[in-house]
């Protein structure tokens, strides 16, 4: 399957109403024509049937800086031939959360660069980038289950930093890492719930926010029961 096909399937599927409702979301994109997921997701498994090059096609796409394009694109990829340089440049192109999460969520986590991704990119100014890098702990903590709890733990300090950053994307990205890592198991749970503290300590509007939110969670019930 060629890119002019898959467009011309995508723009088969125009919805403005889902394109206004993404609008409502904050899913902003130059060009996109509101094709739902499970839709994409369909769609996307019968592209990587039929793909001679998988890797090459989710490039091609991924170019078109169509939105649903770019979605078929991190779905098909194959992970063990993303290179950082790939990362990188795909990095710089998200233009919102939704593109930015799915990308790190399906793609970028499975690859081999994911752990120095997250301490590159945590520490850029650029909104999406920095966003990309906290959400890759989030990630990890769900995905990589061959992860020692070192290896997760290493993690906190980096959101604990970042915990008094304003910018809403910031913010909940941070606050979603930290609840993730503390549902690990129980002794992340307890450093998680630790490091929570400390960000309340800072006194920020962000830093206030995210330790309630993280503390409500991982302190209540339905998660300490889990873990007993």
């Amino acid at each position: 399957m060629k890119v002019e096909e898959i467009i011309k399937k995508l723009e088969s599927l125009e919805n403005p109403v889902n394109i206004a409702g993404m609008k409502r979301f904050g899913i902003t994109a130059k060009k996109a024509f509101g094709v739902s997921m499970p839709v994409l997701k369909e769609l996307a498994k019968d592209v990587k049937k039929q793909a001679e090059d998988r890797h090459k096609l989710a490039s091609e796409l991924w170019e078109t800086g169509i939105h649903e394009a770019r979605i078929i694109a991190y779905l098909i990829d194959d992970p063990k031939k993303v290179t950082g340089k790939q990362m990188d440049s795909w990095a710089k192109d998200f233009d919102n959360w939704a593109i930015c999460d799915g990308t790190c969520g399906h793609l970028f986590c499975r690859t081999e660069f994911a752990y120095e991704k997250v301490s590159e990119w945590s520490a850029r100014e650029e909104e999406f980038i920095k966003r990309a890098g906290i959400v890759l702990i989030a990630w990890l903590a769900v995905h990589d289950k061959k992860a020692d709890d070192e290896q997760i733990a290493q993690f906190l300090p980096i959101l604990e930093k970042h915990s008094g950053d304003e910018r809403n994307f910031i913010k909940k990205a941070v606050n979603w890492s930290l609840r993730q890592i503390g549902k690990r198991n129980l002794n992340l749970n307890k450093l998680a719930i630790a490091t929570a503290e400390r960000i309340r300590a800072r006194k920020t509007s962000a830093a206030r926010w995210i330790a309630a939110d993280a503390l409500r969670e991982l302190t209540g019930e339905k998660v300490q029961n889990k873990f007993k």
